[in-house]
């Protein structure tokens, strides 16, 4: 009993001690951290100055105007002249409409360029490329990061070796296989097979879903497997779920990219009857007017518009791509 309370008073002094150096270790990070958000190329002291705050102002509203100029301005002067005459399009190109607006120009795009069926053809181009891709990047990693095979450091690598290898170089032998197809004796050519699946084996999709896959919890897994659950209910019921950021991610490379492709479904696409947009509208550009012709090139823009639009919170939110689960 005396050496307990021969050691309490001890004690008690060391717990104040101890509460004491950390109320002085909080509030000095408190003031480093306070100290930190002044620092800058302008303090707060002076942005409190009228002349400081008013040329931060003008500054800002210079920068903006900019990228809307930058950003912005193609896109709104190609929606101008789409329903602007040729010969106002030529001597004023700048001016809205001197003349009128000429609304016929989208409906001869329409109807007299065939931009309904390239469009049509268009739409099945980037979404068979679309689902192919995101099919083969979420099944490979999956296999690379969650599975992990024995074997999965080689494919890993040999999948990262392809990015280092010119797309003009596999040109040939992705066509010659295109046109004699291993175990088919059908070619490939006028089909929408011959985009579908090269545009499905992209290793920066499946490295891009591998790195997102390796950032799940393990702990999910884990708990799936214990209740009986099998490589293929894990992959369907919990990693896909888990995923939608960046399948939202690949989704749009993926849509965008067979858009805008032009070179590969030149080559494997060579009947008028089945190509996009992006192939046929150079195409008729040489018999087509001006007008209509910016007409149609303005309603090929309408779903990368669109696409970007609706999954920008996806290239804005950094932090969709660092995992499902926070903490």
């Amino acid at each position: 009993m005396t050496t307990a309370q021969g050691t309490a008073p001890a004690t008690t002094a060391d717990s104040i001690t101890l509460r004491a150096r950390l109320s002085r270790m909080t509030r000095r990070g408190r003031g480093a951290q306070e100290d930190g958000g002044d620092r800058g190329i302008v303090s707060e002291h002076e942005r409190g100055r009228g002349g400081v705050r008013a040329s931060m102002g003008a500054i800002h509203v210079f920068l903006f105007a900019g990228l809307v100029v930058a950003g912005l301005g193609p896109l709104l002067w190609l929606a101008k002249a789409a329903v602007t005459p040729t010969q106002d399009t030529l001597t004023q190109p700048f001016a809205l409409w001197p003349n009128g607006i000429d609304w016929a120009n989208l409906e001869q795009a329409w109807n007299d360029i065939h931009i309904d069926q390239y469009f049509l053809n268009t739409i099945w181009v980037a979404a068979g490329s679309w689902f192919f891709q995101l099919l083969i990047a979420t099944t490979a990693g999956y296999a690379l990061s969650i599975l992990r095979p024995k074997y999965a450091p080689v494919l890993n690598a040999l999948v990262l070796a392809t990015l280092f290898i010119p797309a003009v170089v596999l040109l040939v032998p992705l066509y010659l296989t295109i046109l004699h197809p291993p175990l088919i004796d059908t070619s490939l050519l006028n089909t929408y097979w011959a985009v579908w699946l090269p545009a499905a084996a992209n290793a920066f999709n499946i490295l891009l879903v591998k790195r997102f896959f390796d950032g799940l919890p393990r702990e999910v897994f884990e708990a799936a497997r214990t209740d009986g659950a099998g490589p293929f209910r894990v992959f369907w019921s919990i990693v896909l779920p888990m995923s939608k950021p960046i399948l939202g991610v690949v989704s749009v490379f993926a849509v965008i990219a067979a858009w805008k492709d032009f070179l590969w479904p030149l080559l494997v696409l060579p009947d008028p009857a089945v190509q996009p947009l992006s192939v046929r509208l150079p195409a008729v550009q040489s018999q087509t007017e001006l007008d209509v012709f910016l007409a149609a090139l303005a309603i090929s823009t309408l779903i990368p518009v669109a696409l970007f639009l609706v999954f920008q919170r996806l290239f804005l939110r950094g932090a969709g791509l660092g995992g499902a689960v926070k903490g």
